[in-house]
């Protein structure tokens, strides 16, 4: 069983993190690559070719990888790593979680707005709830109670979310489940560990 006490799926690939020595599966990490001229780069879609090396989504654990050199000693090779390298991983996920809302948003998945977040949290269960993390609290604190067991996602600033829906801004919205909702929980869950927020579960 994993930490959570659920069986794990025996079919899912596990990665040892090179910053905490931690071993489980790769939904909550990041990988990285090393390029042609020695320099360490996120691969946060995970298709570049070469010997991946995995840090978990959290911005201490990147950061100490980058100053203690784990790098280099994962590669077993000198590699260059750059300071901001966990800036340039936010950057990265941030844009992958909007890419992934956006697809939920055409695919009718997600749904925007106090009242309508309001109406859909009273009619039925959802598969998350969005939230700006700069909406209003008092707003928030009404929501929240009604998603129920539903995870929360709020890494996402109000412009940030309005980028995925097409908005100046947006402060809540609602996920159903559908084709595109694990990628959205699972880069919601990366993004979350690089901004300090509540961890998202993507089961």
């Amino acid at each position: 069983m994993s930490r959570g006490g659920r069986d794990k799926d025996r079919s899912e690939p596990e990665r040892r993190c090179i910053a905490t020595g931690v071993s489980g599966p790769t939904a909550p990490l990041v990988r990285f690559v090393v390029g042609p001229e020695g320099d360490v780069f996120p691969d946060v879609a995970e298709k570049a070719p070469g010997r991946g090396m995995w840090v978990s989504a959290d911005r201490a654990a990147i950061d100490l990888a980058v100053k203690k050199n784990l790098f280099s000693r994962s590669a077993k090779a000198p590699v260059k790593a750059p300071a901001d390298l966990s800036d340039r991983v936010e950057a990265l996920l941030t844009r992958r979680l909007q890419d992934a809302l956006a697809l939920a948003r055409k695919a009718g998945l997600a749904h925007m707005g106090f009242d309508t977040v309001h109406r859909r949290l009273k009619s039925a269960p959802v598969a998350a709830l969005i939230e700006a993390s700069d909406g209003s609290e008092a707003q928030r604190a009404k929501l929240r109670p009604m998603a129920g067991e539903a995870p929360v996602i709020s890494c996402l600033s109000r412009e940030e979310l309005g980028l995925a829906f097409r908005r100046d801004n947006v402060i809540h919205a609602a996920l159903d489940a559908g084709g595109v909702t694990k990628t959205v929980l699972r880069e919601a869950s990366r993004l979350n560990g690089l901004r300090g927020h509540e961890a998202v579960s993507i089961d």
